[in-house]
């Protein structure tokens, strides 16, 4: 693994949300204290954690994950940092979404296959927290 990636892996955190999320298409604008709310030209998109879900008129549902948190310690100076931890997970055989803020990166996973996606992150130097 390159060093610098390895530094950046080090000095990260991992934070394992509490709760169940979705992941919906909607066509609501409202944040509504969802987690997240994107909006292209052709969609609008939620994560909501499971309590928010029956206030949420939407078209298509995706459930349920759980929600990592990864506080990134370099943001934007490490080349690979997604690819080697999308590619750990992949090895693993899940899949996972991944939405980026400035300084974090979330990371979706389907419930059942959390400890699987916390055992790559912990094999590749992550320091592992719970909320």
């Amino acid at each position: 693994m390159n060093p610098e990636i390895k530094r950046a892996i080090k000095d990260s955190v991992v934070l394992i949300q509490q709760g169940r999320y979705a992941y919906l298409k909607t066509k609501e604008k409202s944040k509504n204290g969802h987690f997240l709310v994107t909006q292209d030209k052709d969609e609008v998109t939620v994560i909501a954690e499971e309590s928010n879900v029956p206030k949420i008129s939407y078209e298509q549902i995706v459930k349920w994950f759980k929600l990592i948190e990864i506080k990134v310690s370099k943001p934007f100076e490490v080349v690979g940092f997604l690819a080697t931890i999308t590619k750990a997970i992949a090895d693993k055989s899940i899949t996972v979404l991944i939405v980026s803020t400035f300084s974090k990166d979330y990371l979706l996973i389907r419930e059942e296959h959390l400890d699987k996606a916390i055992h790559a992150l912990q094999e590749l130097g992550f320091p592992i927290e719970s909320e």
